[in-house]
């Protein structure tokens, strides 16, 4: 039979014993809600009306509003270039700052050309041309503050030079006329929430230091308003500074939260994988000591041998000696005791568990007050490998607590059987809803469950599926192979790369 036959009779064996296990659903589980499953673990998903379920209306619920969304948006760090609001998850919302700004702009121009004209008494080509340099430049200010900020304090200065020769100017606000400094304070919230401390404080000690100089150049009878532009620049590039050094610091808090979930995610794949190396070892080492023995004992078993197959034996039993001696270096690197692996390991000396103890542990979960069936094909443990034998118990051992964890009460089957045709054994383990309240997921536990699972479903070279199921439940199923070569593992890749 070609291996390509044969994977696909093992996924149809595989799916009809599914199918008689799980209920039946509407329409096959999306590989979104698959992976979420293996992230998080065994979830109760309550069904909710309008076809929600449980965490969608909840999520629902918690969706902030538009205010919300607005002010997220405000505080989120931008690229350079990038506009106000520009990661808002509306259109309009991205748009709304060059609404606002835009609006600013249609209003000072005409009132800033006429102020200029009728109160001033300036020229009405000079007027025109300050009300464009001091309010078009805004427009800018949305994607590129920087600049914007430089244009329109050039055209406020040349406004204050030209005033001091108008005709009225006189008990008039000057240098600054009141279209300047509203037009200021909108350049303002746009410098505040895109750059830096740094810049923020070099643009307001400018505009103090340029108002200062313009001081020494004031007309009679003007009403100075350097000190009210200092004052009101400082105070909103404060406010919207501390808005952006907030939403940097959520930033970075994000970030280092990523980083330690994969760090976390890294190192419990090690830690699983040291654990199956340390249970593996008692099952390479039997071996490995039967290979001794034989080979020590040969001469006395064959009487008559030669002697260079006497010395062929010899040998034979001093590099299964010196493998063990190397395997039990190994194991002392492994479980981190600081024994010399001989006389004063601290680890596991109990025999390894297989699929004969299965029943026991189901009986132990049941005592544990979780209403569990199982079912075991008979003989099902007859001349399994011991890696096989050993990762088939904890395989159902893992997918038990995980039901005792995130789905206390739920009804569950456990299913081991043996197909002789495929030459593997079947792992099955279905849980119904939670019948009792569900808390919220330990945040002390291993996080082991489906890590372990996958590692030694890899190990045997087998396979793993498992997902939530349509009422709320969730299913566990692997197919462990017999065969020594179907059996090997694959390529090995780096723990970073594997799934979490």
């Amino acid at each position: 039979m070609s291996l390509k036959a044969r994977a696909s009779r093992t996924r149809t064996s595989l799916r009809a014993r599914l199918s008689r296990a799980a209920p039946a659903s509407d329409g096959p589980d999306e590989p979104g809600e698959a992976r979420a499953a293996d992230r998080t673990g065994r979830l109760k998903r309550p069904k909710g009306p309008k076809g929600r379920t449980g965490p969608e209306r909840s999520k629902a619920s918690e969706r902030p509003g538009t205010l919300a969304q607005l002010a997220i948006a405000l505080r989120s760090p931008g690229r350079p270039g990038e506009p106000l609001l520009a990661r808002a998850p509306k259109r309009w919302q991205r748009l709304l700052p060059f609404a606002v700004v835009a609006l600013f702009v249609v209003t000072l121009l005409p009132v800033t050309i006429a102020v200029l004209t009728d109160d001033y008494g300036l020229g009405g080509g000079w007027a025109g041309a300050l009300g464009v340099a001091q309010t078009v430049p805004l427009l800018l200010a949305v994607t590129r503050p920087v600049p914007a900020w430089a244009m329109v304090l050039g055209a406020d200065v040349l406004g204050a030079v030209l005033l001091t020769g108008a005709d009225r100017t006189a008990d008039h606000a000057w240098p600054w006329t009141p279209m300047v400094v509203v037009g200021y304070q909108v350049l303002m919230i746009c410098l505040g929430l895109r750059e830096s401390i740094g810049t923020l404080v070099r643009v307001w000690l400018a505009t103090g230091a340029v108002g200062v100089v313009l001081g020494f150049f004031q007309p009679a009878g003007v009403t100075n308003t350097v000190a009210l532009l200092f004052v009101l620049s400082g105070a909103l590039l404060a406010v919207t500074g501390a808005l952006r050094g907030l939403g940097d610091a959520r930033q970075r808090v994000v970030e280092q939260r990523g980083i330690s979930e994969a760090e976390r995610a890294r190192r419990t794949l090690l830690e699983e994988r040291a654990r199956i190396a340390r249970e593996l070892h008692d099952v390479v080492a039997h071996h490995m000591s039967v290979i001794t023995v034989q080979a020590d004992s040969a001469p006395y078993r064959l009487p008559g041998m030669e002697e260079p197959v006497r010395e062929e034996f010899a040998a034979i039993a001093a590099s299964a000696r010196e493998s063990l001696a190397e395997m039990r270096r190994l194991l002392t690197v492994l479980r981190g005791d600081g024994s010399d692996g001989a006389d004063g390991g601290s680890g596991e000396r109990a025999p390894q568990p297989g699929i004969d103890r299965i029943q026991q542990l189901v009986e132990a979960t049941v005592r544990a007050g979780l209403p569990v069936e199982s079912s075991l094909a008979a003989g099902v443990a007859d001349g399994v490998p011991p890696a096989v034998d050993l990762s088939a118990y904890r395989i159902v051992q893992e997918a038990l607590a995980n039901v005792v964890r995130h789905a206390p009460g739920a009804r569950t089957r456990v299913s081991v059987t043996r197909s002789v045709e495929e030459a593997e054994v079947l792992v099955l383990v279905v849980n119904g809803p939670a019948r009792d309240e569900v808390v919220a997921l330990e945040a002390s536990g291993t996080g082991h469950g489906l890590v372990g699972m996958r590692e030694r479903v890899r190990l045997t070279g087998g396979t793993l599926d498992t997902g939530p199921l349509p009422d709320g439940g969730f299913r566990v199923a692997a197919r462990l192979p017999l065969d020594a070569a179907a059996g090997a593992p694959g390529p090995h890749t780096d723990p970073s790369e594997e799934p979490s």
